[in-house]
């Protein structure tokens, strides 16, 4: 997801991304290493998810434009975006596991909310490897950025602002009801619901 590495973590992460999902505000990051994202990986699909103002081709929104152009540049890439419709559907879909408007909420949907998503479209078996529960908060928020967040922090932090570490962010987000922020808690306990009805598995750890 995002601009997740593989170089360096292949014994953890494998060695290649079939489908890369990304948020707009990750495809800065992906154009700053354009030789890794765009050069080596050109077997990789992108997915990149975004609100209008940003994704829009009749209003030439920022990031639109900005991949028009890498996509210019490296004419063997092969980018989709979210539509408008598909963005309303993930809202939908936030809405009806939780009984809250994501917007009226000022919550913002995370990359591992749309890429699930399209998991479940895609795939008759999931296997997600790396994905901690709402629980865990031993391991760095992102495994490539160690000595940054912890997982739990992270929680906190989006849930109830507090602190830096994964559970901080995760429950400062979760509980903050000032500005807009991921629900990071309340998404994986959504995630753990759906583990039951669409075949779908958590390992490395284990959880439900």
């Amino acid at each position: 997801m995002n601009h997740a590495p593989t170089a360096g973590y292949e014994q953890d992460v494998g060695a290649r991304s079939t489908i890369r999902v990304v948020s707009h505000t990750s495809v800065p990051l992906l154009l700053g290493n354009q030789p890794y994202f765009f050069q080596q990986s050109q077997e990789t699909l992108y997915f990149i998810w975004g609100p209008a103002k940003k994704m829009s081709r009749e209003k030439m929104g920022s990031t639109y434009q900005a991949l028009v152009k890498v996509m210019e540049k490296y004419p063997q890439l092969q980018i989709y975006t979210l539509t408008e419709e598909k963005m309303t559907y993930c809202d939908d879909v936030f809405q009806n596991e939780t009984g809250k408007n994501r917007m009226k909420s000022g919550s913002f949907l995370s990359t591992g909310w749309f890429t699930m998503i399209l998991a479940m479209e895609l795939c008759e078996q999931i296997c997600v490897f790396g994905m901690v529960s709402d629980s865990y908060c031993s391991v760095p928020y992102h495994y490539f950025e160690k000595g940054r967040l912890d997982e739990c922090r992270m929680y906190l932090t989006h849930e109830q602002p507090k602190g830096p570490d994964e559970c901080t962010t995760y429950i400062h987000n979760e509980r903050s009801r000032r500005g807009n922020h991921h629900r990071f808690i309340t998404e994986k306990r959504v995630f753990a619901s759906w583990a039951g009805l669409y075949n779908i598995t958590f390992s490395h750890p284990s959880w439900t």
